[in-house]
């Protein structure tokens, strides 16, 4: 039975399995070694589960009235806020600078939150974040960290102005975060290895958004069985940025700081609360938050579990397989691998931290040591 693209992106919160050349490569120039991860159950430090905002068409970034004020929505980023972060925010940014104020108001402090914040901060504009919690208490710090628009849409409901927002925003959130490399923000440069059973699986549809930006990616190349370590028959190669949600939502927060702007801690329960603010133009980066403020009966939550294993510093890869994935970060080696729509339930099960480790473990004991 064939490995379905769908079925790889499924079940990967925080990242996608998003691929480029369709072509084979016959000679892929040399790399350094891999180092194989070590999965054994005595080497697990933590197990967490998030909460990914999902809306089947996509995310929202639109502006509407209530009252007087002037509401831009920014939310609904599925697996992809780390991801997409700076490009919505800044179609939100620009959708707001119709609006002649210069006091802002932005809704949540998650990592869609603040870069708004931060991005109307270099517009010249006074902001106030208004949120129920705040790193590192948010959906954003759960997040997976993998430069890769992910559990974003279903491609059957998406439109084309959607397909036109998803390629502006993934062109500039990808230069923005090029600029963040460092050990200041946590961001670093990683090859990506997706595995599966047909190449022709490795590349998006044309018709899909991902075709979009697929030219992002440097070095990207589809090596088959022989010319990388995995037992797999193929694994799509580029490179793309592993990020590290803790120190950069921190960082973030510093800036915003640093520039200004001011933290208030606030809940708010309707739209006409967020409309009673002060400030006339008002950003919502609510997340899943935005279901019941504005109604928005399409947006879902997408439970992810992770689990975490003590750091390799050796690794400096990442895989993504059919239904299973791993980011090397320094809190450790992340391992994910499920994708439950409408579930909502924050305690870890013990079944599927099971088999994300017996999965994982399979893959990387028949990995060859060495390889490219």
């Amino acid at each position: 039975m064939k490995v379905t693209r769908r079925a790889i992106l499924g079940a990967a919160p925080g990242l996608l399995a998003g691929c480029g050349a369709k072509r084979i490569a016959t000679a892929p120039p040399q790399a350094p070694l891999l180092a194989r991860v070590i999965v054994a159950k005595d080497r697990v430090i933590r197990t967490i589960v998030g909460l990914r905002p999902f809306r089947p068409s996509g995310f929202v970034v639109r502006a509407e009235k209530i009252d007087a004020k002037t509401v831009v929505h920014n939310y609904g980023h599925g697996g992809s806020g780390i991801t997409l972060s700076w490009g919505t925010a800044q179609l939100a940014v620009e959708e707001g600078m119709r609006v002649p104020a210069r006091e802002c108001a932005v809704i949540g402090c998650g990592v869609i939150g603040l870069s708004t914040a931060r991005l109307l901060q270099m517009r010249g504009r006074s902001v106030t974040i208004y949120a129920k919690t705040m790193p590192p208490d948010t959906t954003s710090n759960v997040a997976g960290g993998l430069w890769e628009p992910a559990s974003l849409f279903d491609h059957p409901r998406v439109t084309p102005e959607f397909s036109r927002q998803f390629a502006e925003a993934s062109r500039f959130a990808f230069r923005r975060s090029q600029s963040l490399t460092g050990d200041e923000y946590g961001v670093r440069w990683v090859p990506l290895y997706s595995l599966t059973t047909d190449h022709e699986y490795a590349a998006p549809p044309e018709t899909s958004p991902n075709s979009e930006i697929e030219a992002l990616y440097p070095e990207s190349r589809i090596l088959s069985r022989g010319q990388h370590p995995f037992d797999m028959p193929y694994a799509h190669r580029r490179w793309t940025m592993l990020i590290e949600p803790a120190t950069y939502l921190n960082a973030l927060v510093r800036d915003f700081h640093l520039a200004g702007g001011r933290i208030v801690i606030r809940e708010f329960t309707s739209a006409q609360d967020v409309a009673a603010l002060s400030e006339d133009l008002i950003f919502n980066c609510t997340g899943l938050g935005a279901r019941a403020l504005f109604n928005d009966e399409e947006l879902i939550p997408i439970r992810g579990q992770l689990v975490f294993l003590i750091p390799q510093p050796e690794i400096n890869y990442c895989t993504i397989a059919p239904g299973i994935y791993m980011f090397p970060r320094r809190d450790g080696i992340l391992l994910g691998g499920t994708f439950e729509r409408g579930q909502s339930n924050l305690e870890p099960d013990p079944a599927i931290s099971e088999r994300i480790l017996t999965e994982n473990a399979r893959l990387f004991g028949s990995m060859r040591t060495g390889g490219i």
